[in-house]
């Protein structure tokens, strides 16, 4: 009688534990590191929020994120970069972009004798990625930091390895200041570097700028708040070196006046003197069309839940939030995921 009771016990238990997880809903996405800290936070809240909802975010660069989208292994990816008209074409269904937060990209250096916040000036940081300015001391960045000593050795440019959002801000903006870059290079999340070293994810890039003397290398603000890395001033559109901050990047986004309806849209060197130039949404990338209802509907809830509530807790991470039009432009957009 004993053994009966317990072999009924074992199968309720199984029976509620696979209750339970049949409630389950488990979304799986992949893509952008820029916004990784900002989406680990909203993924925990909301599951907590709703136990039911599990959202499980792969940190793969914007590049890989995109790449799993179109291959139909995620139930969405997560770019800093739009998705080029290409890449939409390539998709088996139409592909939305929701922009999530705002950030900024900043150049960060190891020189020796210098401990404090370098200048650099649009020519210079263009020159310095296309290979033309060699030197620490050269005249376009001496001339930006006086007073500083800098030293006569090469520069040793560090840059991404692996498909990065992050690098297609940073090409995205240096096509806009450089005609040869934008010639020559162009924007992506991964392009043919001229010169350098290549990292992989923030991380690579600011290990090997720590580990290597006269070096410079970019990463998002997050990873240089976090982890205490000495970050220089970039020179805006209005001819002023400014140090990226949450002010500088809303100055950037209000400064884009007019945002498409796909949402597709760059804000790397708008104009004004308050206006960090290295700033940009980063998207998420959400099929039109979901299939399966319960995954949609965890997806447009937990959109709605991140363009309202969600934004709250950007700033604690050194994100802006969202323009109040933008996000009353994207909760009206969440009616197209069918």
């Amino acid at each position: 009688m004993k053994k009966t009771s317990l072999v009924v016990s074992i199968l309720l238990i199984l029976a509620i534990t696979a209750a339970a997880q049949a409630g389950t809903i488990l979304l799986n996405a992949a893509g952008a590191t820029f916004p990784y800290p900002i989406y680990s936070k909203w993924f925990d809240v909301y599951h907590q929020k709703d136990p039911n909802i599990q959202i499980n975010y792969q940190s793969i660069g914007s590049g890989g994120g995109i790449r799993q989208l179109l291959a139909g292994t995620v139930d969405f990816g997560a770019s800093d970069g739009p998705m080029s008209d290409d890449q939409l074409k390539e998709a088996k269904i139409k592909i939305l972009h929701f922009p999530t937060v705002l950030g900024a990209v900043i150049p960060i250096y190891n020189v020796s004798g210098v401990s404090g916040e370098l200048n650099f000036t649009q020519k210079a940081l263009a020159g310095i990625y296309l290979g033309t300015i060699t030197k620490w001391n050269d005249p376009e960045i001496a001339g930006a930091n006086s007073g500083v000593n800098l030293p006569a050795t090469d520069i040793v440019v560090v840059h991404r390895a692996d498909g990065s959002g992050t690098s297609y801000i940073w090409t995205d903006f240096l096509s806009k200041i450089s005609d040869d870059w934008k010639n020559k290079v162009g924007k992506g999340t991964s392009v043919q570097w001229p010169v350098g070293l290549g990292g992989k994810g923030n991380e690579g890039v600011a290990g090997l700028v720590k580990q290597t003397p006269s070096s410079i290398g970019y990463v998002e603000l997050i990873y240089a708040v976090q982890n205490n890395i000495t970050f220089g001033k970039v020179q805006n559109a209005s001819g002023k070196f400014l140090k990226a901050d949450l002010a500088g990047v809303t100055a950037a986004a209000a400064a884009a006046k007019d945002m498409p309806d796909d949402f597709r849209v760059s804000i790397t060197n708008e104009p004004g003197p308050t206006v960090y130039p290295i700033s940009s949404f980063t998207w998420l990338l959400i099929p039109a069309q979901i299939s399966d209802a319960a995954k949609r509907d965890a997806i447009k809830g937990f959109l709605k839940w991140m363009l309202t509530e969600g934004q709250g807790y950007n700033e604690g991470l050194a994100y802006a939030r969202l323009p109040k039009p933008v996000i009353e432009k994207e909760l009206k957009a969440i009616s197209l995921i069918q």
